[in-house]
C-alpha cells in the first residue's frame, strides 16, 4: 500500500458519514480550528497560503491522472474499433466468397427405364447446408444495442462501469438514513439493503474488487419525487476486463458492444439516459408503494374523463 492510502479506510468512512464535499471541508476545518493552532499560531496569509498550497499540489496530480486515463481510454477506443473493422472485413470477405462461388452443375436426367433413387425425396447430390444463416446471425449481432452505460438496469437497480470500476445505483425511500442501510463487500460478496428487512441485493460478485478502495454514499436520487438511492464505487481487481454482470446470476450482457466512451451514467446521451431514469424512478416508486410513470399517466387520463363526464356514474366501473 503506497503511503498516501494508509489513511484511506477511515477517512471513506469519514466521508460517507459527512455526505458531502461541504460537510467534509467544514468538519476538517473546524477540527483545526477547535484542536489546533492552524488559525492563531501563524499569519492569516500563511495560513491561506498553506491551504492554498495543498489545493495547487493535488490540482495537478488529478490533472495528470486524467490525462492518463483520457490516453488509456483513447488507447482503449482505438483497439475496440481495430477489432470491429477486422471482424467486418471477415464477415465481408466471407460473403464475396460465398457470392462468387460458381453454381453446381445439374445432375444428367436418369433413362425413362430407370428407376431414380432419389425421386422420393432423398438428396442425391450432398449439398452442404447454406451458411446464410451464420452471416444473418453476424448481421443480426451487429444490430444488438450496446448495453445502456455498459451495464443494466436490474431488479435491483441500475449499474455502469468503466474498464477500471463499476458504479451501482440502488433506489431507496425518502425516508431513508445512512443509519438505517446495511452495505457490505468483501473480495467476492456484496450485500446491500436496509436493517431488519430482507437485503436488496446479496451475491457473489462477477469478478474480485479491491475493498479497500470500494465505497458508497447515501445521495438524493434524481427527479421530483424526493427518492434516495445507494451509490457504491466498486474497483476492479482486475483492470483490463469488462464484466458481464455484477452478482453471479443477474443476466449478462454483451461484452463485445460496451463503450468505453459511455461508462458511466451520467455520460450517457439525452435519450438513453431518460429510460434508465425512468426505470429507477419506477423501482423507487413501487418500493414505496406508489404507482409508476405509466401506472400514473393512466390515473391522470381516467381523472380528467371523469371530470369532463360528470354525468357518468363510475362507482361501480373496474379497471386494471
Amino acid at each position: 500500500m503506497l503511503e498516501e492510502e494508509r489513511f484511506d479506510g477511515m477517512l471513506l468512512q469519514f466521508a460517507q458519514q459527512c455526505q458531502g464535499i461541504d460537510p467534509l471541508l467544514d468538519t476538517v476545518f473546524s477540527f483545526l480550528r477547535r484542536k489546533t493552532d492552524f488559525f492563531t499560531g501563524a499569519t492569516d496569509d500563511k495560513a491561506k497560503q498553506t491551504v492554498l498550497k495543498m489545493l495547487e499540489k493535488h490540482q495537478l496530480l488529478a490533472d495528470k491522472t486524467n490525462v492518463e486515463k483520457r490516453k488509456r481510454r483513447d488507447a482503449e477506443e482505438a483497439a475496440a474499433a481495430e477489432r470491429k473493422a477486422a471482424a467486418k472485413a471477415k464477415r465481408d470477405a466471407k460473403k464475396a466468397a460465398e457470392a462468387s462461388a460458381a453454381p453446381a452443375a445439374p445432375a444428367p436426367a436418369p433413362p425413362k427405364d430407370v428407376v431414380e433413387v432419389g425421386a422420393g425425396g432423398a438428396d442425391l447430390d450432398g449439398a452442404a447446408p447454406s451458411s446464410g444463416g451464420d452471416a444473418k446471425d453476424d448481421d443480426d449481432d451487429d444490430k444488438e444495442p450496446p448495453p445502456p452505460g455498459n451495464g443494466g438496469v436490474m431488479g435491483w437497480g441500475v449499474w455502469t462501469q468503466q474498464l477500471a470500476d463499476l458504479e451501482l445505483k440502488v433506489p431507496m425511500p425518502s425516508t431513508t438514513k445512512s443509519r438505517d442501510l446495511v452495505v457490505k463487500f468483501t473480495k467476492g460478496h456484496i450485500t446491500i439493503g436496509v436493517k431488519g428487512q430482507p437485503p436488496i441485493l446479496d451475491g457473489d460478485l462477477h469478478k474480485k474488487v479491491i475493498v479497500d478502495d470500494c465505497f458508497w454514499t447515501l445521495e438524493d436520487a434524481p427527479g421530483a419525487d424526493g427518492g434516495k438511492e445507494v451509490v457504491v464505487a466498486l474497483q476492479k481487481e482486475d483492470k483490463q476486463s469488462w464484466w458481464k454482470c455484477v452478482v453471479v446470476g443477474d443476466p449478462e450482457i454483451n461484452t463485445q458492444k460496451v463503450q468505453p466512451e459511455n461508462s458511466k451514467l451520467s455520460d450517457l446521451d439525452g435519450e438513453t439516459r431518460m429510460t434508465v431514469e425512468k426505470m429507477m424512478f419506477d423501482q423507487r416508486q413501487k418500493a414505496m408503494g406508489k404507482p409508476t410513470a405509466d401506472e400514473q399517466g393512466k390515473q391522470d387520463v381516467l381523472e380528467k374523463f371523469m371530470k369532463q363526464h360528470p354525468e357518468m356514474d363510475f362507482s361501480k366501473a373496474k379497471f386494471s
